[in-house]
């Protein structure tokens, strides 16, 4: 009862946020225009962002695939994996801070027989491997990229910045939990007891135990990462390239549109700020800032009129298209969970 209520709270929150975020982008907007203005992309590049999204999708389910190779679940087969993916990405879509989305998973994996703990160390090293790879990329973006970053995000720069300080200090935590247990351990449960005595938390025993178990699974992260160097550093690779493959959509959507002044790396780097500025914020899939910050960000790019066009067609093929396919694809597993019962 409590997962019903809480479903259909972030269900009414996400179509009000929706709606709020449809209403403040196409307000004083000609419709027809922008109608006119995407009906003049070429159908290839429309095809080639439904490609993108899902070989986005893939490369998580890859992942996933190989990591459960390693720990000795050879039984579940490929398809299953992707299924995982897409339920991953539906739930985190719609929910804030993506929180739906891994307990989702680890339902799906669950009804396959894999173990949870089992289950959630893999997606634990995956979420390790996807924030550590978005902020090697904005470390690359602010070194040989900060000229651009100058240029264009003048309006945005304290999301990026804060997102980036929000992204390193995670992937901090997460490292220590990791490689430095013991410390880690201490310092978090330290903090919590610390809240606690000055009445910021509620005093609340399991609560320490609900981080003491979380703790566990990052220590059992910590040995299969030790265990397995080589597989994690090319997965390091997989996620890399999964994350250039969806920051690349806008670009598809920029020479769809008929521009070419800049090239694909300097759009992409301007595409990944956007994902570093609103990745921490608790808004499911950014809704509403990212509209606002490609607005802002790309706005001397697409310019005579083309801007909201390119703005409804970026997210529209990144963010609303896995939803709805990703939706697809999470009924259909739920409906063939049902035939098996």
């Amino acid at each position: 009862m409590k997962s019903r209520k809480s479903m259909i709270g972030n269900a009414v929150f996400f179509l009000a946020l929706f709606g709020l975020t449809a209403y403040a982008v196409l307000k004083g907007k000609e419709i027809s225009q922008l109608i006119r203005v995407m009906h003049s992309v070429r159908p290839v590049y429309y095809a080639a962002g439904f490609i993108f999204i899902n070989l986005f999708v893939w490369c998580e389910s890859y992942i996933i695939y190989r990591m459960l190779r390693v720990l000795q679940y050879q039984q579940v087969p490929k398809r299953n994996c992707i299924k995982y993916s897409y339920v991953g990405f539906f739930f985190s879509c719609i929910t804030p801070s993506a929180s739906g989305g891994q307990p989702a998973q680890l339902y799906y994996m669950n009804r396959d027989k894999v173990d949870v703990s089992v289950g959630a160390v893999i997606l634990l090293i995956v979420t390790i491997l996807y924030k550590f790879v978005l902020v090697f990329l904005g470390t690359l973006i602010f070194i040989f990229r900060h000229s651009l970053i100058s240029e264009y995000i003048q309006g945005a720069a304290f999301f990026f910045y804060l997102g980036m300080a929000l992204n390193v200090i995670c992937v901090i935590v997460m490292f220590l939990l990791v490689f430095q247990q013991t410390l880690a351990s201490r310092m978090i449960i330290g903090l919590v007891k610390g809240l606690e005595k000055i009445h910021v938390l509620r005093r609340k025993e399991e609560r320490i135990r609900k981080l003491e178990d979380s703790m566990m699974e990052y220590h059992k992260a910590a040995a299969v990462i030790q265990e397995h160097k080589k597989l994690i550093a090319g997965m390091f690779g997989v996620t890399l390239v999964q994350r250039l493959i969806h920051f690349s959509i806008t670009y598809l959507i920029y020479r769809g549109l008929g521009l070419s002044a800049l090239g694909i790396v300097d759009v992409v780097a301007l595409q990944c700020v956007i994902s570093i500025a609103v990745d921490m914020l608790p808004l499911p899939g950014g809704m509403g800032i990212s509209e606002g910050l490609f607005l802002s960000i790309f706005r001397k790019i697409f310019t005579g009129g083309l801007l909201y066009p390119a703005m409804l067609l970026s997210r529209g093929i990144s963010y609303y298209a896995l939803l709805l396919i990703s939706a697809v694809m999470t009924c259909v597993a739920q409906v063939t969970i049902k035939r098996k019962e």
